[in-house]
């Protein structure tokens, strides 16, 4: 894992990687932020001589991040239980909206979510299968089939033998086997632009022609504002509650934008990213829809000076902050 060397500029090279590897653990731009800094802080709290006695820095820290990370899903689970409402991972907008967002640090240094690597290791939906693994199949299975770590190293994360790791990674394996293929990300675009379209003119008929009738929607508002606390199921209803929450939240803009490297939807008020949702395609229906609106979630996705009109919520909802159901 990792380079040889032990310059500062060889160290702080080593972030892109540390980062990516993060994400994919835990899910969270944040949090993946937060373990790679700590990663970073025990290896310049080492003595001198024992940086020297180390043949790659890069491997000792991707080692120590992903133990970091392993502690951090353990007590995630935790933290998850008592989530209101379904918790989903931070979505991520590429690279050109992350800059027009006002994302990129005035000084130069680049953000975390911006050397996300978005490729179909970091989709909505390969995510939300990696939230189905132990802790520890998922750092085996990340380490492995994602970045090609070999056992042996991913055994001195684990503190598990080599044989072990394997038989993880291939549990893990076999999780993610029962998720399709994604569509191409063309057939997705063609597909979600028709989505917008029947949503902003209200079509529930063509709305209720794009989703698969065993469709599920998942929205996240952690409790800070209005989201459907449990999965709206069916096409039709979903199709039912998307006409209403669009009659009951009047000026807001629909965008289509790259969620996670793959085609999504952003919706806006008055310049203020209120939501971002993900999709997942079969056959040219949609078969899952994931709503974050979360306000800590979207930070990539706000505008310079609008993060703390995220804290607005609830506009068009029921009571207590629970979406409005439609019935």
């Amino acid at each position: 894992m990792g380079t040889v060397g032990t310059s500062a500029e060889g160290l702080i090279g080593e972030r892109g990687q540390l980062i990516n590897v993060a994400y994919r653990l835990l899910g969270s731009v944040s949090e993946a932020e937060d373990a790679v800094q700590d990663a970073y802080a025990r290896w310049y709290g080492l003595p001198r001589s024992r940086q020297e006695e180390i043949l790659s820095p890069g491997a000792w820290l991707t080692t120590v991040t992903s133990r970091i990370c392993l502690d951090l899903l353990g007590s995630a689970r935790v933290r998850r239980e008592r989530y209101v409402g379904a918790w989903l991972p931070e979505p991520l907008p590429d690279r050109t909206e992350w800059a027009r967002a006002g994302g990129a640090d005035p000084t130069g240094a680049a953000d975390p979510a911006d050397q996300i690597v978005l490729d179909e290791s970091v989709s909505m939906a390969f995510l939300v299968v990696l939230e189905s693994m132990t802790p520890a199949e998922r750092v085996a299975f990340v380490l492995h089939d994602v970045f090609r770590y070999p056992f042996t190293e991913i055994a001195d994360v684990l503190g598990r033998t080599p044989a072990a790791c394997k038989q993880l990674a291939a549990s893990a394996r076999r999780r993610v086997s029962v998720a399709r293929a994604p569509a191409t990300a063309t057939g997705q675009a063609d597909v979600v632009r028709h989505v917008k379209e029947a949503w902003e003119t209200k079509d529930i008929a063509a709305l209720v022609g794009l989703l698969n009738p065993a469709a599920v929607m998942t929205a996240d508002g952690g409790g800070m504002v209005g989201a459907v606390l449990r999965p709206v199921e069916g096409g039709a209803r979903i199709a039912q509650y998307m006409v209403a929450i669009a009659d009951k939240a009047p000026g807001l803009e629909l965008l289509e934008r790259s969620v996670n490297g793959v085609p999504g939807l952003v919706a806006q008020r008055a310049g203020v990213v209120m939501t971002v949702a993900a999709f997942d395609v079969s056959d040219g229906r949609v078969t899952r829809i994931w709503a974050v609106r979360n306000p800590e979630k979207l930070r990539p996705w706000a505008s310079a000076g609008s993060a703390g009109a995220l804290g607005r919520g609830g506009e068009g909802y029921g009571e207590g902050g629970q979406a409005a159901d439609p019935g």
